[in-house]
């Protein structure tokens, strides 16, 4: 009996592929990961659990994921200037959203003609975009730029342009053209009549979407996670993106809960007696990433395929 289960044992080891794990190194395997996975979710949840929280339960019993009072009055303070809050989300959703567009249009279009190598003079195009990942301008003339020469202050277009081209990226969708897209199937298209322009749109485009998809995702986090254009062009309030708007609102609170005199103006005019700063931080984070969580499933797909895009040969 004995023997034949070494047997088995024996015909089971060599049916295993040499990179084939054991169950009990597939168990510590999953183990493993569900243990990281939760460490990297559990911030999140416990982030959404205090802002639905009561601040005094907070301040004094700290962060809790069951805590002893629920509340909203965090988010009532946010949503108090509601009419700011969603003009503020608008202008992001927009930015992220046509500035994400825009700027896969302009980046593509200079990558892919320095990726040819029948291209004249590629490579001082190529070494001009690499140029600016090493040396820029100065921040007083590039503000000069916006605000005088191009006089974009206060308008979406200062809070747009300054991210539409990253050298970076562009240098990465010109590896991408001139490595993955073989140039037999150019010329095949050349045989057949098309043109630049259609051998572009429907044959480079179509196979390039899985980096695309990735440039765009970290573009999107660029515009919407971006608070600095608008405190440098935007003076007002009319204008300014869902990050700053949240940034101003944080400082306001904090000099509200600095300043005693401040304070004690509010208390005696009937105001506000405690203001919900550590509630008020976690609602304007779950309002911050909420967006960009619901909208990163739809872009997972070819996230994945743009990061191994160049990965494996063969």
């Amino acid at each position: 009996m004995s023997e034949a289960i070494s047997v088995r044992k024996q015909r089971i080891a060599r049916k295993r592929g040499p990179n084939e794990l054991t169950p009990t190194a597939n168990l510590l395997v999953n183990v493993f990961f569900w243990i990281y996975t939760a460490a990297c979710i559990m911030p999140l949840v416990l982030v959404i659990i205090v802002s639905f929280s009561d601040e005094k339960g907070v301040l004094i019993h700290g962060y809790n994921f069951i805590p002893e009072a629920w509340s909203l009055e965090a988010y009532k303070f946010m949503f108090k200037d509601w009419h700011q809050i969603l003009r503020s989300f608008g202008i992001s959703v927009f930015l992220a959203t046509v500035g994400t567009a825009i700027s896969l249009v302009m980046m593509s279009l200079y990558a892919y003609p320095i990726s040819r190598s029948d291209f004249p003079h590629r490579s001082f195009f190529s070494f001009f975009m690499f140029f600016t990942m090493l040396f820029n301008g100065g921040l007083v003339p590039w503000y000069l730029v916006y605000t005088q020469l191009l006089d974009l202050k206060n308008t979406i277009a200062a809070l747009m342009l300054p991210l539409l081209v990253s050298a970076f990226f562009v240098l990465l969708l010109r590896t991408f053209f001139a490595n993955s897209i073989p140039m037999p199937l150019i010329e095949a298209a050349k045989i057949d009549g098309a043109g630049e322009v259609r051998i572009f749109g429907q044959i480079i485009i179509p196979l390039s979407l899985p980096v695309l998809a990735s440039v765009g995702l970290f573009q999107v986090l660029n515009y919407w996670n971006d608070w600095f254009l608008s405190l440098v062009f935007i003076s007002g309030s009319k204008n300014i993106n869902l990050q700053f708007m949240m940034y101003k609102t944080m400082l306001d609170i904090q000099f509200l809960t600095s300043n005693v005199q401040a304070s004690q103006g509010l208390s005696q005019a009937g105001g506000m007696l405690q203001l919900p700063t550590e509630t008020v931080r976690m609602a304007m984070a779950v309002l911050g990433i909420g967006p960009i969580v619901f909208a990163y499933p739809f872009f997972q797909k070819y996230f994945k395929k743009g990061l191994t895009v160049g990965a494996i040969k063969g």
